[in-house]
């Protein structure tokens, strides 16, 4: 492909007012920073707070040389691994995918008794240095100086593939869905309260995330960059992965690098797995944007979305590449109470798919059933298939054919899939991980084995009225002009009534004013190669979104407008809470 003049990036920065000096990297400045803090006391109680998966080992190098006159190790404190594994088991289920959100706090794997005699040893220790470190340590000692050791998601997605266990288990060889499970059910949960205890006391926030480079700032700077993030547009970290379906869409736009095969999923717009590149002056410090959600759930989402959804991100930008790639699994998605009943989860994924691009032969949707299908004799076909005969899908599901700027509805309960040689954009709600999986075409993942089928959940939960009339009622070409002036066009294009986001499009080559209704907006650019979005107050500085871009207008930013710079005609999504 021709190089582009307004590539995609990759590693979207948020640049800090202010604060140019207030970040460190390196090991030797870091702790030259902790210990200027610390300088001029008796005795100085250091806490470092680690989520886990943070490379315990590479934090007490940065620290050692300090000087301690005592060490304590939290996670030696903690319960035995084999008991936490036997207290979280009835959670995390016999099932290879899915558990139920977890109803412990990590201070429940600390027993009273140890941290009481811990806390004594701390006292009686002489003056000086006196070290506590470790998953829950701030539970033992909230210390003199606190810092918190954190790093993202995906990086702790990318140690356990690459073998790192789980916090606090005697279970060893497991599979990596089987660490990420755990993770997403249970670790995750329990880190998250705790570090969520802990923003308006650290005094360091140090980012783990890339092994051998650390940075670190300050605590009373890194709360400052959150607050002026939930002010202005931002985009997220993006990060890409391969799948047994996947396409060559996202390495050829996106400049990827080559990975041995193509590329499945992009996440640009998930808070709960993305990250956020903060710019201190000449530092950058990588922080979860969950932690953005966390300390400023109201000036991000707005007061009506957070009393309704609470510390909860609930809109979703990803995409789905299969251009010269494979169909996904044909799949279904929890109808809102069975997730509540059986997983613990508040709401589920509603989706939709916007058709970004198609390129070769027959690109398609599967959506709905046809008209006349038999329940038991889809559960039957499928469950023969699983046994290994095959499925015909297209005997029982219907198959659309789409073209770019199409958008499809998915209400829960829908059995749909994306066929091959479509770049989708998909818009859902956030509790993303809860997919139950119908038929799979046969195939094997990439580790070469079956993926896990989920036939019980899925029967219980596909709506069978959802034929090829209700499809077509109520679910394709729902786009409808809701306002046409000199500046542009503003369609909405969804979503269904049973889902709880709405979704517009907007067109424009010179300017288009965008209405504010108490959420934070979602964006994404379709069509066009820049879009720059500005604040009539003044409230933020111009914002540059480009082609395929994904970014988050939170509700603090107040009203703004969306303007093409360069005369072409640009198209933007934009997702919000109805």
């Amino acid at each position: 492909m021709e190089e582009k003049k307004y590539p995609y990036r990759r590693f979207p920065q948020i640049p800090v007012s202010g604060l140019d000096e207030a970040a460190a990297s390196g090991v030797e400045t870091i702790r030259a920073r902790i210990a200027e803090v610390c300088a001029g006391r008796g005795k100085v109680v250091l806490t470092a707070e680690c989520y886990p998966g943070v490379d315990q080992a590479e934090l007490l190098a940065i620290l050692a040389p300090l000087g301690f006159a005592a060490v304590i190790h939290s996670d030696d404190y903690a319960l035995p691994p084999e008991e936490i594994d036997r207290m979280v088991e009835r959670e995390l289920t016999d099932d290879p995918v899915f558990g139920i959100m977890t109803t412990y706090g990590l201070s429940d794997f600390f027993p009273a008794e140890k941290t009481a005699a811990v806390r004594r040893t701390i006292e009686e220790a002489p003056d000086g240095f006196v070290l506590v470190y470790g998953v829950g340590a701030s539970l033992i000692a909230r210390g003199d100086v606190l810092l918190l050791a954190d790093l993202t998601r995906w990086e702790a997605q990318l140690r356990f593939r690459r073998g790192t266990s789980n916090w606090r288990t005697a279970r060893r060889g497991l599979s990596q869905r089987e660490k990420y499970k755990r993770g997403y059910f249970a670790e995750w949960r329990w880190a998250d309260r705790v570090k969520e205890a802990l923003f308006d006391q650290i005094d360091f926030y140090i980012d783990m995330t890339s092994e051998g480079h650390p940075s670190a700032v300050s605590g009373a700077a890194y709360r400052e960059a959150l607050r002026q993030a939930a002010r202005q547009p931002f985009r997220m970290a993006p990060y890409f992965d391969p799948g047994v379906w996947g396409g060559d869409w996202m390495k050829r736009y996106f400049g990827l690098p080559e990975n041995g095969s193509n590329y499945a999923w992009s996440f640009d717009g998930v808070p709960e797995e993305n990250s956020l590149l903060l710019r201190f002056g000449g530092v950058t410090v990588q922080t979860p944007a969950q932690n953005l959600v966390l300390y400023q759930p109201r000036a991000l989402l707005g007061e009506r979305v957070h009393r309704r959804f609470g510390k909860e991100f609930p809109i979703r930008f990803d995409m789905l590449d299969t251009i010269h790639g494979q169909n996904l699994s044909l799949q279904v998605h929890p109808l809102t109470e069975y997730i509540q009943r059986h997983f613990h989860m508040p709401y589920t994924q509603d989706e939709s798919y916007y058709i970004l691009d198609t390129e070769g032969d027959a690109p398609c949707v599967y959506l709905g059933l046809k008209e006349g299908t038999r329940p038991e004799e889809m559960i039957a076909a499928l469950s023969r298939a699983q046994k290994g005969g095959t499925f015909d899908a297209q005997r029982f599901v219907n198959r659309v054919p789409v073209q770019k700027h199409d958008h499809l509805l998915i209400p829960a309960g829908t059995v749909h899939c994306s066929g091959a040689n479509t770049m989708v954009l998909e818009i859902s709600a956030t509790p993303y991980i809860f997919t139950f999986k119908l038929w799979d075409w046969g195939r094997l993942d990439l580790d070469g084995k079956p993926r896990p089928i989920h036939l019980e959940h899925g029967a219980a939960n596909i709506q069978w009225d959802r034929d090829t009339a209700w499809v077509q009622e109520n679910l394709i070409g729902q786009s409808r002009e809701i306002w046409r002036g000199a500046g542009g066009l503003v369609e909405r294009t969804g979503l269904h009534e049973r889902e709880p986001l709405d979704t517009f499009r907007v067109t424009t080559n010179s300017a288009v004013p965008i209405r504010r209704n108490g959420s934070v907006h979602m964006l994404n650019l379709v069509e066009g190669a820049r879009a720059v979005l500005s604040s009539p107050a003044g409230a933020f500085p111009p914002f540059e979104l480009r082609y395929a871009e994904t970014c988050i207008v939170p509700e603090a930013a107040g009203k703004y407008r969306m303007e093409s710079p360069d005369g072409e005609e640009i198209r933007v999504m934009l997702a919000c809470v109805r």
